[in-house]
């Protein structure tokens, strides 16, 4: 069953040469936001390691605050120089490449704090705390601009497709959260669709940057990094809501983020073995899915990110679900951090050689 692993995929013009996406995981190796060689070796190495679309780390886009790091690459400016260098060496290591375009919104710093005011839909960065400022009008068109011309620069660089940061709790998913959205102006409503107006605009003009055939893909989340139990869709009808909006707006994929792929995200319909978030996406819309969520690991990638050590673990449940086409793609996280050749490994049978996932990982770019 290894095999449906390892199945091509076509994709808006692009062939995948199987189904494995190394997910984005902030490394925060960039100082002062630029890449550097250590950072193109990294990507590259996982392009050897026979990942077949590997997508970024979150890069920030050209805002006040849109990085809570100050060692979290950009996408613009000074950045840009840095990632043209990667797309030709993955290429040349065989793999497929997209930066993924990101904005933090109200979320405070992480570590070493960049002087820059938080900007968000309405100043808060879960219900009842509060971090910068509520954005105005010309907060957001100028925010959604910056989004459509890293986008134009992604492709001008050479990558294959872009992907939109819309999930976890940051600028995007702020707006989709009635929690972090309390405007009174278009830009919010009673409904999804209404709340899911930023992303559909952002979405429109990132097409519009990139041209009809150009891949782009938004990660999403029911759940937040502040609110692990929210949901933004309760039921299908509200799932689809929320993401038929985003696919007309211009959206080819739907990178589906769950704490544990595994989940069902309707057992109340289909049972506990039921659909997951990729699962329901790709049946309600059409459109194809990316699942991700402690892939390939004893624990969840929250704690993993936090410092928790995991151990290898089946890939049944996952090969499963992926030979019914339940979802088209499978990203794979902190597996790849501890391992640049766990596709290889994976595909040649070698499971006694795959790494655990350890809190050291995260302090080196290998």
């Amino acid at each position: 069953m290894i095999d449906t692993l390892f199945r091509p995929f076509a994709f808006k013009g692009i062939t995948l040469p199987n189904r494995i996406v190394m997910a984005p995981m902030t490394r925060s190796f960039s100082p002062g936001g630029v890449p550097g060689e250590n950072v193109a070796e990294y990507y590259r190495r996982r392009a050897a390691g026979g990942v077949g679309l590997i997508i970024t780390e979150g890069t920030a886009v050209a805002r006040t605050g849109a990085a809570n790091d100050p060692d979290v690459p950009i996408f613009h400016g000074a950045g840009l120089p840095g990632w043209a260098k990667v797309p030709p060496v993955v290429h040349d290591a065989g793999g497929l490449i997209a930066p993924q375009l990101w904005h933090v919104g109200a979320m405070p710093n992480r570590r070493n704090p960049k002087d820059e005011e938080a900007e968000s839909p309405s100043g808060m960065y879960m219900p009842g705390k509060t971090n910068g400022h509520a954005m105005s009008d010309a907060d957001v068109a100028d925010a959604i601009a910056a989004f459509a011309q890293a986008a134009a620069d992604a492709r001008a660089l050479g990558f294959d497709a872009v992907e939109l940061h819309g999930a976890h709790g940051y600028l995007i998913d702020q707006f989709f959260w009635p929690g972090t959205n309390n405007r009174t102006d278009a830009w919010n409503g009673p409904t999804i669709a209404d709340r899911g107006r930023f992303a559909a605009e952002l979405l429109k003009a990132v097409r519009a940057a990139v041209g009809p055939d150009f891949p782009v893909i938004i990660r999403l989340s029911q759940w937040k990094q502040q609110d692990f139990a929210y949901r933004i869709a309760t039921t299908p009808d509200e799932m689809l809501a929320w993401l038929g909006p985003l696919a007309d707006a211009g959206a080819d994929m739907f990178h589906c983020s769950q704490r544990r792929f595994w989940e069902p995200e309707f057992p109340e319909l289909d049972g506990e073995h039921g659909l997951n978030f990729a699962g329901w996406a790709k049946k309600l819309t059409g459109v194809p899915t990316i699942t991700v969520g402690s892939v390939g690991l004893t624990g969840e990638f929250v704690a993993g990110m936090r410092g928790e050590a995991s151990k290898p673990a089946s890939l049944d449940n996952l090969l499963e679900r992926l030979a019914r086409d339940e979802f088209d793609l499978v990203a794979v996280g902190r597996a790849l951090i501890v391992d640049p050749d766990w596709a290889l490994k994976v595909q040649g049978g070698r499971l006694d050689e795959l790494h655990d996932y350890t809190a050291e990982a995260l302090a080196t770019l290998v």
